[in-house]
């Protein structure tokens, strides 16, 4: 994350500094633009993980297993409309957590019972991608608006170790349960973008979607509402608020159960853009 927030820093630097660059009349929409900043991000999350003899108990990541809900995490996004209405998207983000916590209640997952006043080390990692495509059926020099086509997708590892069981007898993390998933969802909605004095924009994004890929079946629910300010010609920060729900049954060999998971929060970035 350091490295990331150095990095917006050192490319507003270059924006700041670039030949001719000054405010111009913005137009809703860019040809191209490179994003990067920091997500002050929200989890919470709830899994229900099967093993092959008894079914799992619904645990919530913060309450039971002591995982930080809050983080600052940093992403990474692009934008391509090579054809006048026809744009894509992509955007990377990659959260990691761990946590050691004495348990309050008896809860299983994958084949192992751990029961209360026991100590277990969890670790959880999420890698998620945004695709899109947006055709901006209706636009003029203040404004854009079009049908939305996208992709969500999760990658979820959670792996919780016993180190000590409630008779104060020591594991070491010998006997652990591992879950991993990809929850690939797609979302069908909106894009709306508005520009509204010479350097600023306002931009939103909506969709829902219920469906069964992969053997998953999920509802999901995306939006994102934020602002744009560029003082350069062509390079600026954006600031917004996202939020991403999936509910969702999985069978799979990995991970058979369910998962509702809930990101949402604030990110800040630097724009530049063609």
């Amino acid at each position: 994350m350091k490295t990331a927030w150095w990095l917006l820093l050192a490319l507003s630097g270059l924006g700041a500094a670039a030949p001719g660059a000054h405010a111009q009349q913005l137009t809703p929409l860019d040809t191209a633009s490179f994003r990067i900043g920091g997500y002050i991000t929200t989890f919470d999350t709830d899994v229900s993980v099967d093993g092959t003899t008894q079914r799992g108990t619904p645990i919530n990541l913060g309450t039971d297993l002591g995982l930080d809900d809050s983080s600052t995490i940093g992403y990474i996004g692009l934008t391509w409309r090579p054809w006048e209405h026809h744009e894509f998207g992509l955007t990377y983000y990659q959260f990691d957590a761990d946590s050691t916590k004495t348990t309050t209640r008896d809860f299983t997952f994958r084949d192992t019972t751990y029961t209360a006043n026991s100590i277990v080390a969890t670790e959880f990692s999420l890698d998620g991608y945004e695709a899109y495509y947006t055709w901006w059926v209706a636009s003029n020099d203040s404004w854009a608006l079009g049908p939305r086509v996208g992709l969500v997708w999760f990658s979820l590892d959670l792996n919780v170790a016993l180190l000590v069981d409630a008779n104060g007898n020591t594991f070491g993390g010998a006997r652990r349960g591992e879950a991993t998933a990809d929850l690939p969802s797609p979302v069908i909605g909106g894009s709306w973008r508005w520009v509204p004095g010479p350097n600023w924009r306002v931009y939103a994004d909506a969709g829902y979607l219920t469906a069964n890929i992969e053997n998953v079946d999920a509802d999901v629910w995306y939006g994102r509402l934020g602002v744009e300010w560029f003082p350069w010609e062509r390079s600026g920060f954006s600031l917004d608020y996202t939020i991403s729900k999936i509910d969702a049954s999985l069978d799979k060999s990995d991970f058979d159960g369910s998962t509702n998971l809930d990101v949402s929060g604030f990110r800040l970035g630097y724009v530049y853009r063609w």
